[in-house]
């Protein structure tokens, strides 16, 4: 990268402890995909014939993410004295950390199984650590991984994966979901925020632009 070219961002996930706000890890996406899929689903409580609830809204949207990543070792292995990692396992590694996303820890089981086995009444779900969403400072949002599908591609001579590609589900967890005293609901804010400030950026045209002089 030359002095003048612009210093390329990317686009990942973050974890953090919901309590303590501490980063428990970073996964950055070794390429940003070329396209991010977004779908918006309204929150209305209007039902037909309801007239009294026809323009009102129960909470925010439902907002879900689709990405599509690539993960290649190519790069690794051309310096193989210097990543000695992706020569003994290849790609391994940052698959692992993407099924971290979907998978409570092996400890975490145990322990749970350990409750039970002890005749406790009320065994909680796993909590795990509160997934962030980074792609820009813009879009740092919440979100709970709702599928994972892996393709591996290729793989070197003791069949450790190499390249693949990996499509994420995500789902943006607001205030409905964690509340506004949690941590994440409090970055769901800052994000629904940013949005109304650059919704209030974009330029309103005439309405004589829609072929209409009044309304």
């Amino acid at each position: 990268m030359t002095p003048l070219s612009p210093r390329l961002l990317k686009g990942g996930l973050v974890r953090l402890d919901p309590a303590s706000g501490r980063i428990r890890g970073v996964i950055g996406l070794q390429y940003n995909p070329d396209t991010l899929t977004r779908t918006v689903q309204v929150q209305a409580t209007g039902e037909t014939g309801d007239r009294s609830g026809a323009l009102r809204l129960k909470g925010a949207g439902v907002e879900t993410i689709k990405v599509e990543a690539e993960i290649d070792a190519t790069d690794y292995l051309d310096d193989p004295g210097g990543n000695a990692d992706a020569v003994a396992v290849g790609i391994h590694p940052q698959l692992a950390a993407l099924e971290e996303l979907v998978h409570p820890r092996a400890g975490d089981l145990q322990a749970n199984d350990a409750l039970a086995a002890a005749g406790v009444l009320e065994v909680l779900p796993i909590e795990a650590p509160l997934t962030l969403f980074v792609w820009s400072k813009h879009r740092v949002v919440p979100v709970r991984v709702t599928d994972l599908s892996v393709t591996e591609e290729a793989f070197d001579v003791a069949l450790n994966p190499i390249r693949a590609k990996v499509s994420l589900g995500l789902r943006v967890l607001s205030v409905d979901d964690l509340g506004f005293a949690h941590r994440g609901g409090t970055l769901f804010m800052a994000y629904l925020r940013n949005k109304e400030a650059l919704a209030a950026r974009a330029v309103s045209v005439p309405l004589s632009t829609l072929g209409v002089e009044s309304l």
